[in-house]
């Protein structure tokens, strides 16, 4: 992926100690994923690096502004979008990518990929319940509040009530069904913590 090569961080030249590098993140950089939840978005990203002599540690900091559509009223508006990531680069065999902030690189790598990680953070930073900020304060005339009949406060404030209510039970059904294990699974499951 081309628009990846912009998140490579060279780490070979580099003395031990604190780095700072600043990436910009725009519309094209989610085209080349081919995820498009929001319309548009501008954000900066700060990367510390600390350069040790084993190890590397990163510190992804993501600042910036999201134009989402409302889910209540259906109008797009700009979220702000703060995240933080920290990540752990050790050097082995091969490459494993297998956990969240843990990466294992080739001892042959002079640089470091960021982009997946960086995508995944600003993909985590936008909330899955988006609701403008005039819904929430009583401030935005929409058509669409009228003709759902949310015309006073009191009737907004238990529609978005139930709107959580809605997305808590999606959340409680999701954990459900990833709590009923086969318990032929659950024992498999066992050997692998064991060691």
């Amino acid at each position: 992926m081309k628009i990846e090569n912009k998140f490579l961080i060279p780490f070979t030249g580099l003395k031990n100690g604190e780095h700072k590098f600043e990436f910009q993140v725009d519309n094209s950089f989610f085209e080349s994923y081919d995820y498009r939840d929001f319309n548009s978005i501008n954000a900066t990203i700060t990367v510390l690096l600390n350069k040790k002599t084993t190890l590397l540690e990163l510190n992804l900091k993501s600042e910036g502004i999201a134009n989402v559509p409302c889910d209540v009223t259906n109008l797009d508006f700009d979220l702000p979008i703060t995240n933080t990531l920290d990540l752990v680069v050790k050097f082995g065999e091969e490459y494993n990518d297998d956990h969240d902030e843990l990466l294992i690189i080739p001892f042959t790598e002079h640089q470091i990929n960021i982009g997946q990680y960086v995508y995944e953070m600003l993909v985590l930073s936008i909330p899955q319940k988006r609701v403008h900020p005039g819904v929430l304060d009583g401030t935005l005339e929409s058509e669409a509040l009228d003709i759902l009949g949310y015309s006073n406060d009191d009737d907004l404030d238990e529609f978005l009530e139930e709107l959580d209510d809605e997305f808590d039970d999606q959340e409680d059904l999701d954990e459900d069904n990833n709590e009923e294990i086969d318990p032929r699974w659950a024992e498999l499951k066992k050997l692998l913590t064991d060691k």
